[in-house]
């Protein structure tokens, strides 16, 4: 029997995800929400960019939704200029029964250490009155800062770093909110967009921070941010508008998780809007844009991930790839069943023995960090949130795990 799908918002990622739904005959959609009025009344279909009509039409708002009954609503609304209201409505999807995967709000991949504990209760409260489960995700944050560096981590006698990194054009990115208001590209050098507002970053990629070290059994110190940025030679086009001389056409950041003054798990994008900005940063592995994790330990990797489409470039292959993980996942989430919340059992791959994170100063290399308990398990934390016991487990589902890594059914 198909898994009814509910599926909320139609932006770069939704369009995709809504696509991977229609086409995938595990999928039943029921409702569609969307937040352009221009958009209501339009059929599925024809928003998915498909050739094809299934008599669901999208509607304004969660009404519609609710009153379907879905077994999962597919979240892909807008949540980095609207983080309250994002999860408020996980909130209210949750308390109604409906599990929930999506690629928004980002906070809610890993909100521990990140997120009031009154709202997580609150979050898990709704989830526990449902008996549902709520997985967000994507790429990066998502499977190319928790899945990736898991895998290559169980496989290390010791740690000192790990290191996620995206390296990427955004040129033909044509997501303008993103592009000039959270970014901040195309605006002056002193200007501060939503994304370098104090504690963002930390916020924003800190739950890859607090995930990896839950799962490699790391304490940290804290969560650093810096920030660089470089200007326009001269006035160019992007797909998502104009970027004048003087402004801002090329970011470097990190985010940094720190254990004894040293950066342990760190997260590095390098956006460019010219392959020629910055020649001396980091440079993709293939023309446009790629992932790399890279971990210095024993063994120690460098891995290029390089994601292509057929039907566009590196960042359509991007939001297809993260569009994938969360359409993938549902039959997981919704099949989750009630359980232990602290399941230990992580993506890091069953590991048996201790996995050290040896870090550079002399006293924590003779003390180590364990990544495994006595047992020789992984020291993380749960999965995802099972029907009845609350939000999203911490840690990476291993169930939901083996969803994204099978390819999707015909």
């Amino acid at each position: 029997m198909a898994i009814r799908v509910a599926h909320v918002g139609t932006g770069n990622v939704g369009r995709l995800a809504l696509a991977g739904l229609l086409t995938n005959s595990r999928h039943e959609l029921v409702a569609l929400s969307v937040s352009t009025e221009a958009k209501v009344g339009r059929d599925a279909g024809e928003l998915a960019g498909l050739d094809l009509r299934t008599g669901v039409t999208a509607t304004a708002g969660l009404d519609a939704v609710i009153d379907a009954k879905p077994d999962c609503a597919v979240y892909c609304a807008m949540g980095d200029t609207r983080g309250p209201d994002a999860i408020a409505d996980v909130v209210r999807l949750l308390a109604a029964g409906i599990n929930v995967v999506g690629s928004a709000p980002v906070v809610l991949q890993f909100p521990w250490k990140l997120m009031p504990g009154k709202y997580i209760a609150g979050i898990e409260e709704a989830a526990a009155a449902g008996g549902s489960s709520l997985f967000i995700t994507g790429v990066d944050p998502g499977f190319a800062n928790d899945l990736i560096p898991f895998a290559l981590a169980g496989t290390c006698q010791s740690i000192e770093q790990v290191r996620c990194m995206e390296i990427a054009d955004y040129a033909t990115y044509d997501g303008a909110t993103v592009m000039f208001d959270v970014m901040g590209f195309g605006k002056p050098l002193d200007h501060t967009p939503i994304l370098f507002q104090p504690g963002v970053l930390s916020i924003a990629w800190g739950t890859s921070i607090r995930q990896l070290a839950a799962g490699l059994g790391i304490e940290i110190d804290d969560i650093t941010e810096v920030c660089e940025k470089e200007p326009a030679p001269e006035d160019f086009e992007i797909a998502a508008g104009h970027v004048a001389k003087g402004s801002v056409a090329a970011l470097r950041f990190e985010i940094r998780g720190m254990v004894a003054g040293e950066p342990v798990i760190v997260i590095e994008h390098v956006t460019r809007l010219r392959g020629d900005l910055r020649p001396d940063w980091p440079q993709p592995a293939q023309s446009g844009g790629s992932y790399r994790v890279e971990i210095v330990g024993e063994p120690s990797y460098a891995v290029d991930i390089c994601p292509t489409s057929r039907k566009g470039d590196h960042n359509h292959a991007a939001i297809v790839a993260a569009a994938g993980r969360i359409v993938n996942a549902i039959p997981d989430v919704v099949a989750a069943p009630p359980g232990n919340p602290h399941d230990t059992r992580h993506a890091a791959g069953h590991r048996q023995g201790t996995v050290q994170a040896c870090l550079r100063s002399d006293h924590q290399r003779r003390a180590g960090i364990r990544a495994s308990d006595s047992t020789g398990q992984p020291c993380s934390a749960a999965a995802v949130a099972r029907p009845g016991r609350g939000l999203t487990g911490r840690g990476w589902p291993t169930r939901c795990m083996s969803a994204q890594s099978s390819a999707p059914s015909a």
